[in-house]
């Protein structure tokens, strides 16, 4: 009987149901916010907001929740002992500048929505929490339970998920609805490492740009206390950048203020941006010695696969590790620079650190930070791999596309066997961590159908 059960159908006909529930999620600016953080709401104020949203609304419709105080809460249908693991995440990044509308007032506009976190990661969200209401609601019968978990600091530090999994455990098996259809088995390491130091700098007084370490700059500045207007406009003209100079002061005292717009993707394909960060710090190396300008110009401008290092590597299945600068902040007496690297299984780690202490040696620099997660990756052969494949190729037709490994980091990676699915289309361009970010409500339907189809399958085996 479950098998004749058309999802498709189904889902459209929650569509204005299910897309007031996500607007109501889309205008909760659920940004890490350090000015909100308290013992109650870990993360600030918006993403308890953001968390108690979804509870309540899973509880007004009949679900079984639970809270994990400001760190994590699941919502959860079905019988038996073992658990199905849906991991999703409630924070969005920095909506960062030049929207066409306001990012936390979503606007429909030509089947689609347009908000932050429309597609990372609150429409997967609510496609997967409807994808359980049309179980619960048509009483399809689950020997599993399946419990969509609730996250919270995914963009940050994954402390809420860490909490989670501390206080309810976590599921062996699961996917995470946070990045490709038709899914994603195998996920790059990520390697989070901040260097620094203190310094004496006659020159720069100031160079900030970027937020977070998955982002590539969009938007850089810095200062000067000497006029290199004429061979910055030369600079921007040669590299077809946008940006621009002018002068100001500190005090009464001149100085010279440097900008480049560059373009946001990404850091799992930061090739495919412009990093603002980068270009600036290459002009400025022409002109200023400072260490930690001089090795961004040095070593990453122009190579995100870190071949001026020595260090790349491409790895058959996973690809090639790759490197984001994400945050350049320096005054003129001490700074720092994060960088995100991406890397494959079987990348060799021992040459890579033995490099980096030669040259941060070199450059009188410090690793200031350190974090690491290791590569993440499940047989594709799998019964979980072909139960979601099958899942969605019943609803799309498409066995071109098949599953694949990425550069980027899901809470996939916190299931001993978990997996990212969907729920974003082979044909549409990812926009995550852009601005004007949107969601196709016709993906947003074939989602839910291909969620509720997979859950049926996972639950009933």
């Amino acid at each position: 009987m479950n098998e004749k059960i058309d999802f498709l159908a189904k889902a459209k006909s929650y569509e204005k149901e299910a897309l007031e529930s996500l607007r109501g999620l889309l205008r909760i600016p659920s940004v890490y916010d350090e000015k909100t953080v308290s013992e109650k709401t870990p993360f600030g104020q918006a993403i308890e907001d953001a968390l108690c949203y979804m509870l309540d609304l899973a509880r007004k419709d009949g679900f079984k929740t639970e809270k994990d105080g400001g760190y994590a809460g699941h919502i959860e249908y079905g019988e038996g002992d073992e658990v199905i693991g849906v991991l999703c995440h409630l924070d969005v990044v920095p909506t960062g500048a030049g929207w066409t509308n306001p990012p936390f007032d979503p606007v429909i506009k030509d089947r689609k929505v347009y908000a932050r976190g429309s597609m990372d990661d609150k429409g997967p969200t609510m496609a997967a929490y409807y994808a359980l209401k049309m179980l619960k609601d048509l009483r399809v019968p689950l020997k599993k339970k399946v419990r969509i978990i609730l996250g919270t600091d995914e963009e940050t530090a994954w402390r809420g998920i860490e909490h989670y999994g501390k206080t309810f455990g976590m599921p062996e098996i699961g996917f995470a609805p946070d990045s490709d259809f038709p899914l994603i088995y195998g996920e790059k390491g990520i390697l989070h490492l901040e260097i620094g130091r203190e310094f004496v700098d006659d020159e720069l007084i100031s160079f900030q740009g970027g937020e977070r370490y998955n982002i590539v700059i969009d938007h850089a500045s810095s200062k000067t206390k000497s006029d290199f207007t004429k061979q910055f406009e030369e600079y921007l003209n040669l590299h077809s950048l946008r940006g621009s100079a002018a002068k100001d002061s500190i005090n009464g005292v001149p100085c010279y203020v440097y900008t480049v717009e560059g373009q946001a993707a990404h850091a799992m394909e930061p090739d495919k941006g412009i990093n603002a960060g980068v270009h600036l710090a290459n002009f400025l190396s022409a002109h200023i010695t400072n260490p930690l300008v001089n090795f961004v110009a040095d070593y990453f401008f122009n190579d995100v696969f870190l071949k001026k290092m020595g260090l790349d590597f491409i790895e058959p299945e996973m690809g090639p590790i790759t490197c984001n600068v994400g945050i350049i902040d320096i005054g003129s007496s001490r700074g720092r620079v994060c960088f995100d690297f991406r890397y494959p299984i079987n990348y060799d780690k021992d040459k890579f650190w033995a490099k980096w202490r030669r040259e941060l040696q070199y450059y009188n620099l410090n690793i200031t930070s350190l974090s690491d997660k290791v590569p993440h990756y499940v047989d594709r052969n799998s019964k979980l791999v072909q139960t979601l494949y099958q899942a969605y190729v019943k609803y799309t037709n498409d066995t071109v596309n098949q599953p694949k490994t990425i550069g980027g980091g899901t809470y996939a990676r916190a299931l001993k066997q978990g997996v990212a699915f969907g729920m974003e289309m082979p044909y549409e361009v990812s926009q995550a961590h852009q601005k004007d970010e949107a969601m196709s409500i016709d993906t947003f339907l074939l989602a839910m159908a291909i969620y509720a189809e997979a859950l049926m399958q996972l639950g009933t085996e």
